[in-house]
C-alpha cells in the first residue's frame, strides 16, 4: 500500500473510532445530571425532615410548657384546698366542742328540772300540812304544848329550824328556776351557733369539692398533654425504671396477705363509720417535719418538694412511665399513712428498697398505697394505722437517686405497679 493509501486508511479509522466513542460521552453526562437531580431531591427531603423534626421538637416543648403551666395551676389549687381543709378542721372542732357543751347543758337542765319537780312536791306537802294545822297557828300550838321551859326552848328551836328550812327550800327553788331559764337561753344560743357552724361547714365542703373538681379537670388536661407528648415522640409504653420483678410465689403471698388484712381494714372502716367522734392521731415523741393532717379521707404522706409527677417522663434512660409521685426532702423525714388502713407489707422489695404497703377500705372499696425508698420503719405487718400516723422515714434505698419518697395510690388490691395505678394528686394536696 502506497503512502497516500495508508493516510486515507488512518483517517477513516480515526473517524470510525470517534463515531464509536461519542455516544458513551453523552450517556455519562446524562447520568451525572440524573445524580445531581437525585441529590437535590434528597437535600430537599432532608430539609423537610429537619423542618418536621424541628416542628415536632417545638410541639414537644409546647407540650412541656403547657404541662408546667398546668402543674403551676394545680399547685395554686392545692394551697387553696389545704387552706379550706384547715378551715373545715376548725369548723369540725367548733361543732364538736359546741356539741359537748350542748350535751352538758341538756344534762344540767334535766337535773335542774328533776330537782325543781321534787321540791315542788315537797313544798306542796308542806303547804298541805300547814293548811291542815291551821297555818301559822299550828306552830303556836306546838309552842304552847311545851311541858317545861327547856321543852319550850327546844320547840322554839325546832320551829325556827322548820321555818328556815322552808325559806331555804323556797330560795333554792327560786334560784334553780332562774338558773334553768338562763341555761335554756344559753342552750338555744348554742344550738343556733351550732346551726350556723354546720351551715358554714356545708359551704366549706361545697367549696372544697368544687376546688377538687377543678383540680381533677386540670389533671385530665395534664394527662391529655402527656398523651400528646407520647404521640409526638411515638413512645411505646414500658415499665417505669422502678418497675419491680418479683417471683410468682412472692406475688401470691402478697395477694393472700393483703386479702386477709383487707377484711380487717373493712371491719375497722365500718366501725369508724358508725362512730361520730372526730379521731385525732398522736405522734408523740416525733420531732421531724410531720405534715399537717388534712380533713376528709386522705392526707399527703410527707412534706417535700415534688420532683417527679405521675405519667410519662425521661430522666436519662429514655421515655418511661412513672406510676406515682416523688417527694424529696432530707433523709429521716417522717412518712405518714395517707388514710386509715392496715399494713400488709413492711420490708425490702426489689427496686422499691424498703417499702411499706397499706390496704385501705374506703366506702367498701379496697385501695392500696405504696411508700418506697424508706430509710426505716415505724410500723409492722398487720398493724392498724390512722390517717396522719407516722409509719416510717424517708431515705434512698433501692433504685433511688437522692433522698425522696416514691408514693403510689392504686384503686385495687396491689397486683404490681401498673394495675390500678392512679395519679395521687387526685386524692392528696401537696
Amino acid at each position: 500500500m502506497n503512502k497516500k493509501a495508508k493516510s486515507l486508511t488512518s483517517a477513516i479509522a480515526t473517524t470510525l473510532a470517534l463515531t464509536l466513542f461519542m455516544p458513551s460521552v453523552n450517556v455519562s453526562a446524562e447520568s451525572i445530571n440524573h445524580l445531581k437531580d437525585k441529590q437535590q431531591k434528597l437535600n430537599q427531603k432532608t430539609s423537610e425532615l429537619n423542618s418536621d423534626i424541628q416542628k415536632k421538637s417545638t410541639k414537644i416543648n409546647n407540650n412541656q410548657s403547657n404541662m408546667d403551666g398546668i402543674m403551676e395551676q394545680i399547685s395554686k389549687l392545692d394551697k387553696k384546698i389545704l387552706k379550706t381543709d384547715k378551715e373545715i378542721t376548725v369548723a369540725l372542732e367548733k361543732i364538736d366542742h359546741t356539741t359537748s357543751e350542748i350535751n352538758a347543758l341538756k344534762a344540767s337542765i334535766a337535773d335542774l328540772e328533776k330537782k325543781i319537780n321534787e321540791r315542788d312536791d315537797l313544798l306542796q306537802d308542806r303547804a298541805r300540812a300547814i293548811q291542815e294545822n291551821g297555818g301559822s297557828v299550828g306552830y303556836v300550838d306546838v309552842l304552847l304544848k311545851a311541858n317545861s321551859f327547856t321543852d319550850f326552848i327546844d320547840r322554839i328551836s325546832a320551829v325556827n329550824t322548820l321555818l328556815e328550812a322552808d325559806r331555804l327550800i323556797i330560795q333554792e327553788q327560786s334560784n334553780d328556776k332562774k338558773k334553768l331559764e338562763e341555761q335554756k337561753v344559753t342552750l338555744d344560743e348554742k344550738l343556733h351557733k351550732q346551726e350556723i357552724d354546720r351551715d358554714k361547714l356545708t359551704s366549706l365542703r361545697r367549696s372544697l369539692d368544687a376546688k377538687k373538681k377543678d383540680k381533677d379537670q386540670l389533671i385530665d388536661k395534664l394527662e391529655a398533654e402527656q398523651s400528646k407528648l407520647k404521640s409526638e415522640k411515638k413512645l411505646l409504653e414500658k415499665e417505669y425504671s422502678e418497675a419491680i420483678n418479683i417471683s410468682k410465689e412472692v406475688e401470691k403471698d402478697i395477694a393472700k396477705e393483703q386479702e386477709r388484712l383487707a377484711k380487717i381494714a373493712r371491719q375497722q372502716a365500718e366501725a369508724a363509720a358508725k362512730s361520730s367522734n372526730v379521731t385525732t392521731v398522736s405522734n408523740e415523741g416525733e420531732t421531724g417535719d410531720i405534715p399537717e393532717v388534712a380533713s376528709g379521707t386522705w392526707t399527703k404522706p410527707t412534706n417535700g418538694t415534688l420532683t417527679s409527677g405521675f405519667g410519662w417522663r425521661n430522666i436519662g434512660f429514655g421515655p418511661e412511665f412513672h406510676y406515682g409521685v416523688d417527694l424529696a426532702n432530707k433523709q429521716g423525714t417522717p412518712i405518714v399513712a395517707a388514710a386509715d388502713g392496715v399494713v400488709f407489707r413492711a420490708s425490702p422489695l426489689s427496686t422499691y428498697g424498703n417499702v411499706i404497703m397499706i390496704t385501705h377500705s374506703i366506702n367498701g372499696h379496697t385501695f392500696t398505697t405504696v411508700y418506697a425508698h424508706l430509710s426505716g420503719y415505724k410500723s409492722t405487718v398487720g398493724q392498724s394505722v390512722k390517717k396522719g400516723q407516722v409509719i416510717g422515714y424517708m431515705g434512698q434505698t433501692g433504685r433511688a437517686y437522692g433522698s425522696h419518697l416514691h408514693f403510689e395510690i392504686h384503686t385495687t388490691a396491689w397486683k404490681g405497679q401498673s394495675v390500678g395505678a392512679i395519679n395521687p394528686l387526685r386524692y392528696i394536696s401537696l
